[in-house]
């Protein structure tokens, strides 16, 4: 069985749950604030075009009552030239997760070395980026070519049994494969946001594998 998650940012979020018939229910974030089921601390919404989300900054921000196991998770981006923005996912607490993410400021370096830093997968806190740099350089953290900071890109990020797959620009082509460094096969699901910029964070859906 198959569910399916859509989170509207920052206007509603929709999900809906595929058994043999889809169930579709729509939350106000507005409602949700009220009753304390969102994080708020520096989040402000976005609109930018066909870009409804929100803008964050400094911290994990995770969805509460979103369990996440394996799936695939859908998203679209944008982060400055001093912004680290990525997804969350697997999380006991603000310290112990793994996360894909990107530093944009690496995106069109013209060292080919700090390229090659734009796409990071961690495991807090027994991975973390310097750990993985010095024992496994280039294993954890790849180049984006295409992609140029400041502006939008989407990503996809696959997780199925230990194997970890991103894929960015609806490319077939995957951009980073790894084996999962965790322990830990579920667990929150959240933003993740690092840097002296704000990143910014749009069409959120998540598919969910389970029996």
């Amino acid at each position: 069985m198959k569910k399916y998650f859509y989170f509207g940012l920052p206007l509603f979020i929709f999900f809906s749950v595929e058994v043999y018939a889809q169930k579709i229910q729509t939350f106000s974030l507005g409602q949700l604030l009220k009753e304390n089921k969102i994080i708020t601390f520096d989040v402000v919404p976005l609109n930018d075009g066909d870009k409804q989300g929100v803008s964050c900054s400094n911290g994990v921000f995770y969805l509460k009552d979103v369990n996440f196991s394996r799936g695939t998770i859908d998203v679209d981006l944008r982060g400055k030239d001093t912004c680290f923005l990525g997804i969350a996912f697997h999380g006991i607490d603000t310290a112990t997760y793994e996360s894909v993410y990107f530093r944009p400021f690496n995106f069109q370096s013209a060292d080919s070395l700090r390229k090659h830093h734009a796409l990071q997968y961690v495991s807090y806190p027994e991975y973390p980026w310097e750990r993985l740099r010095k024992e496994e350089p280039l294993v954890y953290e790849k180049a984006t070519p295409s992609l140029l900071p400041g502006q939008w890109f989407h990503v996809r990020i696959d997780i199925k049994d230990d194997w970890i797959t991103v894929f960015v620009n609806h490319a077939t082509e995957a951009s980073l494969k790894i084996k999962s460094l965790s322990s830990h096969k579920n667990g929150l699901l959240g933003l993740w946001e690092f840097g002296e910029k704000n990143g910014d964070f749009a069409n959120l859906i998540i598919k969910t594998d389970g029996k």
